[in-house]
């Protein structure tokens, strides 16, 4: 029985293996039609491994957008001078800080105005609750009609009614006064300050941009195959119920390293896009220590687990009409070919859903020179050997 090669030979003379056998395919074309009883040549020595299983986790990858889980626009609600500013580009607030401060004197003058307003209303109540004292006992001894007695309750709701609507100025007033002073409505960075002092700002104009990102939010698309795939990849009967048993997922940043903190797929969208034929997905990130930031790009890796799965190295394969096909060596050593199907891959390995079988010996390089029925000679490597030179 031929002992299987170690890895660390092949690597030395794989290309001449592969040149030898090229070489004798050409010759042997070339020299079909030679006169019979000429010797033949001998059959290309091709590396050969076997099929095997194991159990792994591969990922798809899914470009996405980053956005803090709060972004929020920085509006005045009146209109003024911008006094002070109280916090610089890039701070960290908290809910309730004080950022900005517009000149209030107008807003200060309008509130002493209308509670001067709800003083004279008071008045007019006080007047006119008098005027009814006055006339209650005359119209009692029958020494006037009750109609101005009528007339004076009347004049008394509406002082009543003057009062509320003063009141209601003055409440008006002083959150216009409390609106000069603009606080921070979440916790979060400051963004850019477009406006600077003195400035005048009003309902139209953005003064920062508050982002909280202590969770972050990564938008990510799949394309109809990919979701009808991530539809038969977990279980449950609805898509919310898939989305639970998704497992946690990794973010991939734009240097290619991944983040240190696992997600979740929270949200799906509704419904595909007309215009991309994709429909959008939502994982959520914890951020410690808000080293990601609105705007960032990355990509979300959703695991894909295979267990007792057969692995092809990708080196041993070859396409034809986008089907995937290895070279199978059966009886007397004479190779087949056979077409697989893919299940999932990694960098150096497919794994295989149908097409082999666990066992079966493929030739491991050389396939695209070979046709169906040639025989080979074997030259075995070994599957414990390759993973280490080539890891999953």
């Amino acid at each position: 029985m031929m002992k299987p090669l170690d890895i660390k030979q092949y690597n030395s003379w794989v290309k001449l293996l592969t040149a030898i056998s090229v070489a004798t395919v050409l010759y042997s074309c070339a020299n079909s039609s030679a006169t019979p009883g000429m010797p033949q040549q001998p059959p290309p020595a091709l590396p050969v491994v076997p099929v095997t299983t194991t159990t792994a986790t591969t990922f798809r990858e899914y470009p996405a957008s980053l956005e803090g889980k709060v972004n929020v626009e920085i509006r005045p609600q009146v209109e003024g001078y911008l006094e002070q500013i109280f916090v610089d580009e890039g701070a960290y607030v908290r809910i309730g800080q004080p950022l900005f401060k517009i000149d209030a004197r107008t807003y200060n003058e309008s509130l002493n105005t209308a509670k001067s307003s709800l003083l004279a209303a008071q008045a007019n109540v006080s007047k006119a609750q008098v005027e009814i004292d006055r006339l209650t006992p005359l119209v009692e001894h029958n020494v006037i009609s009750d109609v101005q007695l009528r007339t004076a309750k009347a004049a008394y709701d509406a002082s009543v009614a003057a009062v509320k609507q003063a009141d209601a100025a003055v409440a008006n007033a002083q959150i216009n006064v409390g609106y000069t002073l603009v606080k921070a409505t979440a916790n979060g960075y400051i963004g850019r300050i477009p406006s600077k002092k003195g400035a005048l700002v009003g309902k139209d104009d953005v003064l920062t941009v508050l982002s909280d990102i202590s969770e972050m939010y990564a938008y990510f698309s799949l394309s109809e195959p990919d979701f009808l795939s991530f539809k038969n990849q977990f279980a449950g009967n609805s898509i919310e119920e898939k989305v639970k048993h998704v497992p946690a997922v990794e973010l991939a940043l734009a240097d290619n390293s991944v983040f240190g903190s696992k997600g979740k797929i929270s949200t799906v969208e509704g419904q595909f896009d007309k215009t991309t034929g994709a429909i959008s997905f939502r994982a959520t990130f914890p951020n410690p220590g808000g080293i990601l930031r609105t705007g960032n790009t990355g990509k979300v890796r959703i695991p894909q687990q295979f267990a007792d799965a057969m692995i092809v190295p990708i080196e041993s394969t070859f396409e034809v009409q986008d089907k995937v096909f290895v070279f199978i060596v059966g009886d007397s050593n004479k190779v087949a070919s056979k077409p697989i199907t893919v299940a999932g891959k990694t960098t150096n390995y497919y794994f295989v859903k149908d097409g082999v079988k666990a066992g079966d010996k493929i030739v491991f390089a050389g396939a695209g020179n070979l046709q169906d029925g040639i025989a080979i000679v074997p030259q075995p490597i070994s599957a414990d050997s390759l993973l280490k030179a080539k890891p999953l």
